[in-house]
C-alpha cells in the first residue's frame, strides 16, 4: 500500500504547531472583535455627547427640570397647576376627540387608497403613488392654507358655487373650527398610512389570494380572512404612526383652529407665550411627551413584528 494510506502517518492538523496557529488565529479574531466593539462604543458615545446631547438630551432634561421647578426649588406645583386647572379636562378631551376622529378617518382613507392602488391598478396609479410619497414632504400648514383658498368662505370653490346658484352668501363656511381641522388632518396624514400599507401588501403571497378566490370566496371575505390577517402589522404600524403625528400636530391647529378649539399643543403654546407661565407649559409638554413616547413604543413593537413577519414570509 502507498505510504499515504498508512495509519501511522501523522495528522498535520493534530500537531502542536497547528494547535498553536489555531489558538493564535482565534485570539487575533477575538481581539479584532473587541476592538470593533470598543470603536462602536466610542462612536455611540461621540454621537450621544456631540449630536444628541445639545440637540435632544439637554433640552429634554431642561424641560423636565423646568416642570419640576417651584418658587422654593424642586416642586410638583406646575403639575398641580396644570391638572388643577378646570379647563385642562376639556382641553385633553378636545385633543383626544380630534385625535381619534382625524387619525381614525385618515387611517381608513389611507388603507382604502393603498388597497385601490395595489389590488385595482389603473392608468396613472403609479403617478398617484409617487405624488402621495411627495405629499408627505409638504408642511402641514400649507395644506391648511390650500383648503382656505379652495373651500374657505372667500375660496374659489365657495365663490364659484355662490355665483352658480345665485346665493346671497358663500355656501361653505366650516373650515375655521373642528370640521376644518379634521378635514385638513385627514388630507395631510392619510398618505402616511398609504406607504406602510403598500409595503405590507407587497409582502403578501398572491397565490393565497388567488387560491381563496378560486374556492369561491367573495372580495370582502378575501379582504378580511386572507389579506387583513397577513398584512395587519404593516397596517397597524401605519395607523399608529398616523396617530402619533396627528397628536403632535400644531400648524393646522394654529391656522384653522378657532378661539374655542383649544387642544393640548395650543394650550402649551398659550401658557408659554401669552401667560408666560413656563413651568405649567413645561408640565403640559412633559404630559404630551409621555403620550407621544407611549405611542412611539407601540409603533416600534408593531413595526418589529412586521419585520419579523416579512422575514418569515421569505
Amino acid at each position: 500500500m502507498s505510504s499515504l494510506s498508512t495509519p501511522d502517518t501523522p495528522n498535520p492538523l493534530g500537531t502542536p504547531a497547528a494547535d498553536v496557529r489555531r489558538s493564535a488565529s482565534a485570539a487575533s479574531h477575538a481581539a479584532a472583535v473587541k476592538r470593533r466593539e470598543r470603536a462602536a462604543q466610542w462612536h455611540l458615545l461621540f454621537i450621544a455627547v456631540v449630536v444628541l446631547g445639545p440637540l435632544v438630551i439637554y433640552p429634554l432634561v431642561r424641560l423636565v427640570l423646568l416642570s419640576l421647578t417651584g418658587p422654593h426649588g424642586l416642586s410638583l406645583h406646575a403639575y398641580s397647576a396644570f391638572f388643577g386647572n378646570p379647563e385642562t379636562s376639556g382641553v385633553i378631551g378636545t385633543t383626544l376627540w380630534i385625535l381619534f376622529a382625524s387619525a381614525g378617518l385618515a387611517s381608513l382613507l389611507g388603507v382604502a387608497l393603498a388597497s385601490l392602488l395595489f389590488f385595482k391598478p389603473f392608468p396613472g396609479a403609479r403617478m398617484i403613488t409617487r405624488f402621495l410619497e411627495l405629499f408627505v414632504a409638504f408642511p402641514s400648514f400649507l395644506v391648511a392654507f390650500t383648503l382656505i383658498f379652495l373651500y374657505g368662505s372667500q375660496g374659489s370653490v365657495s365663490i364659484g358655487l355662490q355665483r352658480l346658484f345665485h346665493l346671497q352668501a358663500p355656501p361653505l363656511d366650516f373650515l375655521f373650527g373642528v370640521g376644518g381641522v379634521i378635514l385638513a388632518e385627514v388630507v395631510f396624514y392619510a398618505p402616511f398610512v398609504v406607504r406602510p400599507t403598500l409595503a405590507s401588501f407587497a409582502t403578501l403571497d398572491i397565490r393565497l389570494i388567488e387560491a381563496a378566490r378560486s374556492l369561491g370566496a367573495s372580495g370582502w371575505m378575501v379582504a378580511f380572512k386572507v389579506i387583513l390577517p397577513l398584512a395587519w402589522p404593516g397596517i397597524a404600524a401605519g395607523t399608529i404612526l398616523c396617530f402619533l403625528l396627528t397628536l403632535n400636530e400644531f400648524g393646522i391647529l394654529l391656522v384653522l383652529g378657532s378661539a374655542h378649539l383649544i387642544t393640548l399643543p395650543v394650550a402649551i403654546y398659550s401658557s408659554a407665550t401669552v401667560d408666560l407661565d413656563l413651568p405649567t407649559a413645561a408640565a403640559g409638554a412633559v404630559v404630551m411627551l409621555i403620550m407621544s413616547l407611549s405611542l412611539y413604543a407601540l409603533y416600534r413593537q408593531v413595526n418589529r413584528r412586521k419585520v419579523k413577519g416579512a422575514g418569515y414570509g421569505r
